[in-house]
């Protein structure tokens, strides 16, 4: 697939088929995005690739300590909430998944199930836990680089065939996490991503969300206009 081809048309997924992803391919897709650039070679990313009874257990733990009410214990700083125009920009995509999903701002227990999907990484047969080295947590640079490679991965896995979503919830209960993977202790959870292969029947997979125009993000300065 071609790269424009790749970054035009991926989406996230949140909706999977019953089918398994082959180590291979997924040896393949992860051998790609460790092509990712990173600062001055640190390559600081670190991967957990998990399925079958280990990923089980992760979303029996989330699930279990979510609905018990424990708060959320992330490995990183916490971001606070969005406000202004971020808002504004993760309400409209929650718009636009629950107009697509029918499912209405008064329905509860529609909207907790589909919270709860989340934290089970949206039942994918596949979880990547994405970490980076522990003498780099406050060194931004590295979560920068990190990042780039998780892109990297996720348009790996859409130029196969391969859907797949960042999913934040997946890790948010960490100690479940960090126990049933076996997270070495000079790691640091990132956040996971969840993939497999699309369901096509999955409404919400057909979710583009909407992007910003150049004019609201970028100046061009020295052109001679």
């Amino acid at each position: 697939m071609e790269i424009e081809k790749a970054i035009k048309d991926r989406r996230s997924i949140r909706g999977f088929k019953d089918k398994p992803v082959s180590k291979e391919l997924l040896e393949e897709i992860i051998g790609l995005a460790n092509r990712a650039p990173s600062s001055m070679n640190t390559q600081p990313w670190h991967l957990h690739v998990l399925t079958g009874e280990p990923l089980e257990q992760v979303r029996l733990g989330n699930t279990e300590r979510m609905l018990a009410g424990v708060p959320p214990s992330r490995e990183i700083e916490d971001y606070a909430s969005y406000e202004g125009e971020h808002r504004k920009r993760q309400i409209e995509i929650a718009v636009q998944l629950f107009e697509a999903m029918g499912i209405e701002r008064h329905n509860t227990e529609r909207r907790q199930d589909w919270v709860m999907r989340g934290f089970r990484q949206f039942d994918a047969p596949v979880s990547i836990v994405i970490c980076f080295d522990k003498t780099l947590l406050n060194n931004t640079i590295a979560h920068f680089d990190t990042g780039a490679m998780t892109y990297g991965l996720v348009l790996a896995a859409w130029s196969r065939g391969l859907g797949s979503v960042i999913n934040g919830q997946g890790i948010m209960q960490s100690p479940v996490v960090r126990e049933v993977v076996g997270i070495p202790e000079d790691q640091v959870i990132l956040t996971c991503v969840a993939l497999g292969w699309p369901d096509e029947t999955f409404i919400a997979n057909s979710v583009v969300s909407r992007r910003r125009s150049l004019n609201d993000t970028t100046r061009f300065l020295g052109f001679g206009e």
